[in-house]
């Protein structure tokens, strides 16, 4: 299992929203010096998120992306946002090692031109949810899409791997979502990278127990809750 430690970009900033809500927003400092702690701490893969992308469809926040890229030699994946096949092309060619489609791969034609051009190790969906159902545009629009329907049909279009989050639980301290993670792994055979709400190594665990293929810690490292070095020792493959 590959554990991820994440940085969400606001404003130029490193900051963790509670819940998804962009007025809920806790600030901790230049993105550069965060990824430079998680290195040193052991992470060889760091996960991005536009916030500002994700919720208009622009590069909000490049200039902090390309001083991560240009400071720390470290591999890295961004969401949010991306939405069109020259946004991928651009970010690919910065050194971003792959992206993460979220609302755009609802447009599953999308998806598939994305990886016939770029191959399914660089092209991974982001599938957030609130009560199963998948949610768009930064989390502001909940569907009626079932999450496992959606991956089923990712899958048949050639999407390996896929990143679950469960809203109500990003955030919060409050433990992952299990039930719902095990849910898209057995019923898909997909690589599950579980996010959100991990609060504890026993998080962790059970992430690794049920088969997921990483984790993302987000508010656990920044607060002190999760030591990123020890877990990786622990837990990584």
């Amino acid at each position: 299992m590959k554990i991820y430690p994440a940085i969400d970009l606001h404003n130029g900033k490193a900051v963790r929203l509670y819940k998804g809500d962009y007025d809920k927003v806790t600030e901790y400092g230049n993105p550069a010096d965060i990824a430079k702690k998680w290195k040193e701490m052991g992470a060889s893969f760091i996960h991005l998120v536009d916030l500002d992308g994700a919720k208009n469809g622009n590069f909000e926040n490049l200039k902090a992306i390309k001083e991560i890229i240009d400071n720390v030699d470290i591999d890295l994946e961004l969401g949010g946002g991306i939405r069109k096949l020259n946004q991928i092309d651009e970010l690919l060619s910065l050194g971003l090692n792959r992206v993460i489609l979220g609302s755009s791969a609802l447009n599953l034609d999308f998806v598939n031109e994305a990886i016939k051009k770029h191959g399914s190790d660089k092209i991974v969906v982001g599938i957030d949810c609130k009560n199963f159902k998948v949610a768009t545009h930064g989390w502001l629009n909940v569907t009626e899409i079932d999450a496992l329907d959606f991956a089923l049909k990712l899958k048949n279009i050639g999407v390996k791997t896929i990143i679950f989050t469960d809203i109500s639980k990003d955030g919060t301290l409050e433990g992952i979502n299990i039930n719902q993670t095990k849910k898209l792994i057995d019923g898909t055979d997909l690589c599950v990278v579980a996010s959100g709400g991990a609060k504890s190594l026993e998080d962790i665990s059970k992430a690794k127990e049920i088969g997921c293929h990483g984790i993302i810690l987000g508010k656990s490292i920044y607060s002190g809750a999760i030591d990123l070095k020890y877990a990786i020792e622990e837990f990584e493959d």
